[in-house]
């Protein structure tokens, strides 16, 4: 079994041995974790102390008071990220503000947990440091280890299904049990957030198989001759249901010959992932066009929409593994944060380019180019 070294940081004995007497017994697990975690306990009542300790040994969480004599939990924070420690902290305080919550949220503390608290809310957000840890740690390991660890963290998500799952669980048990009514309008509200689950695990999974079949090198290519031109009209068809809902003109434009010695499927998914996107991330009326142009030895490709666009600084992540980009503006569209990255990958497996520009609220350009095998 694996270990945890967690450093309780007050100064009431009576905190400090509850906390431990809560946690000396637990232990954490996962389905993706390959053993359960249990927890080390070391005790400090002050900030010096804590110090001291962080500076002797290995810590990955901190449970940290904020009220302190002398050094302040605030400034154990402080020292914490000046020294980069690999751990998580968690404030625990009776002296919560917004004021505290902001530094706190600034010099990295993950989460806050107020005073008093029950033996089952402290289980319940270790779990979620240790989670937090764990994928915070497999994330820098995936990238420094390559795609033996991608594979694991793969494993990660799919656990993450299990959330969504619950959720239209719960929807159901409620409908069943008619816990609202006996007509079907009294759950319309949840049978509609229903199918945004489902919807949201149906397009992960697919996500995650696409990449996970494209990382192993085990996808089976079909190379045939195919009109691009028919690839995106049916890539323009699927999406045009939503594109109706959002009052989204989808347009394609095609000049010349472009059929292509290609993988249908693996088009089908190039074209549906930058359609869909030029969709999502439109504007209420926009416009999404795609162009096709014969240039003899390639097709050159554009998918331009009139969106909320996007900055330097996000540009330069979006075809990163996982990635999405989070602001005002998206916080309500979902997605896996994999689709851009597999379709540069494809792209790529035919020697072709993608490229984007772009600019917050005028919109979005994606520029592809296939050379002819």
């Amino acid at each position: 079994m694996a270990k945890l070294h967690v450093l309780v940081v007050d100064d009431e004995p009576g905190i400090r041995s509850g906390i431990c007497r809560i946690l000396s017994n637990y232990t954490v697990g996962y389905p993706f974790m390959d053993e359960d975690f249990e927890f080390d306990l070391v005790e400090a009542e002050t900030g010096e102390k804590a110090v001291e300790i962080l500076d002797s040994r290995p810590i990955d969480v901190v449970l940290l008071d904020n009220k302190l004599p002398g050094m302040d939990g605030i400034e154990v924070l402080e020292y914490i990220t000046k020294k980069q420690f690999d751990l998580a902290v968690m404030m625990i305080t009776s002296y919560a503000s917004l004021d505290l919550a902001i530094k706190a949220t600034r010099f990295g503390a993950y989460t806050f947990m107020p005073k008093p608290f029950t033996p089952q809310e402290l289980r319940s957000t270790i779990e979620n440091v240790t989670k937090h840890l764990f994928l915070k740690r497999m994330t820098r390991k995936m990238q420094e280890e390559g795609k033996q660890i991608r594979f694991q963290f793969l494993s990660v998500l799919s656990h993450e299904l299990k959330s969504p799952l619950n959720a239209v669980e719960g929807y159901l048990k409620m409908m069943q049990e008619k816990q609202f009514g006996d007509k079907v309008d009294d759950y319309e509200s949840m049978i509609e957030r229903s199918l945004i689950r489902l919807k949201g695990m149906r397009n992960l999974i697919m996500d995650l198989l696409d990449l996970t079949k494209m990382e192993s090198g085990k996808k089976e290519r079909k190379l045939r001759e195919i009109n691009l031109k028919d690839v995106v009209k049916m890539a323009m068809d699927t999406m045009e249901p939503y594109a109706i809902q959002r009052s989204v003109k989808i347009k394609q434009v095609v000049e010349g010959d472009v059929h292509l010695l290609a993988d249908p499927d693996e088009m089908e998914i190039i074209f549906n992932n930058l359609i869909s996107n030029a969709v999502k991330y439109n504007r209420e009326g926009g416009k999404v066009n795609v162009e096709l142009m014969d240039q003899k030895d390639h097709i050159a490709i554009k998918v331009s929409d009139t969106g909320i666009g996007m900055s330097e600084e996000d540009l330069g992540k979006i075809f990163q593994d996982f990635v999405r980009i989070k602001n005002s503006k998206t916080k309500e569209i979902t997605g896996s944060g994999l689709g851009l990255s597999i379709t540069k990958k494809m792209i790529e497996q035919y020697n072709g380019t993608i490229n984007v520009e772009s600019e917050p609220d005028k919109g979005t350009t994606f520029i592809i180019t296939l050379p002819r095998l």
